[in-house]
């Protein structure tokens, strides 16, 4: 059970992660739909220089608030990885929809304690929202508590992917035969698409190839929705169990519905 000091810290670390994202995000936003120096990355995935700047900004918050927590950020690494309390930063996740001038990206942030995600951000700076999940709380969207939807079988709930590229061919089957229950698909959105999920609009986002830093933060807010998110066999998504695979979806019911069916593709 979570004490009231826990949830006075806790508050105090959604303070601080709300705050890094909404500063980073005005630096990102005066990059928006203006020319950017960017190039690839090893795995040819594009970084751009307001990737670099928003997870400066957000690091060095992290550091004078809290000097004692480790960092892992998507593009400068790790700083102390076995403190307790562990950020995890993705300062621009859909980094291609950023560079094309559509508002369908995110900064992520994310606090762990003992490898557990207790505080997750998700801020849209072009369109002024932020999501907001604590342990043990309701999900926010700019202050206004969230809840996902209760659609709880395949032919009425509306899947999203952020590309069929991203899976292997195996996978892409496995996809399939979701998809072809499911009302209909929609393609693009990155981390976009799990707020959506939180918010009643989405109901099933199925990904893989991801990386953790790619969805810690939105752990909490779709927990904190109603929904539920695992890899696709199932298990709790960490750091050290996490193979790549995203199934999230908006009740249990739904879950149970969708795993089954990517088992019976693979």
């Amino acid at each position: 059970m979570t004490t009231a000091r826990d949830d006075r810290f806790c508050h105090h670390l959604a303070q601080c992660a709300t705050t890094a994202a909404e500063v980073a995000g005005k630096v990102i936003a005066g990059y928006y739909r203006q020319p950017v120096e960017n190039s690839d990355k090893d795995d040819a995935s594009p970084v751009t220089l307001a990737d670099r700047q928003a997870e400066d900004i957000i690091r060095a918050h992290i550091a004078s608030a809290f000097p004692a927590h480790g960092i892992i950020g998507e593009e400068y690494g790790s700083e102390n990885p076995d403190a307790e309390y562990v950020w995890v930063i993705d300062p621009i996740d859909g980094t291609k929809a950023f560079l094309t001038g559509k508002p369908l990206f995110g900064t992520l942030i994310a606090v762990l304690q003992g490898g557990h995600p207790v505080v997750g951000v998700l801020h849209q700076p072009i369109l002024g929202e932020l999501w907001l999940g604590v342990d043990g709380a309701a999900t926010t969207l700019n202050g206004k508590a969230l809840r996902t939807s209760q659609r709880d079988t395949l032919g009425t709930a509306i899947l999203a992917t952020t590309s069929p590229t991203l899976f292997s061919a195996a996978q892409r089957t496995a996809f399939d035969a979701v998809a072809r229950q499911t009302r209909f698909t929609e393609y693009g959105g990155d981390c976009y698409n799990y707020g959506l999920l939180a918010a009643g609009s989405v109901d099933l986002v199925i990904e893989h190839n991801l990386k953790f830093h790619d969805c810690a933060a939105l752990l909490p807010i779709i927990a904190g929705a109603g929904g539920v998110m695992t890899g696709w066999d199932g298990r709790q998504l960490t750091a050290t169990s996490f193979d790549g695979s995203v199934l999230a979806a908006a009740n249990p019911a739904l879950h149970g519905l969708a795993q089954a069916v990517l088992a019976g593709g693979l």
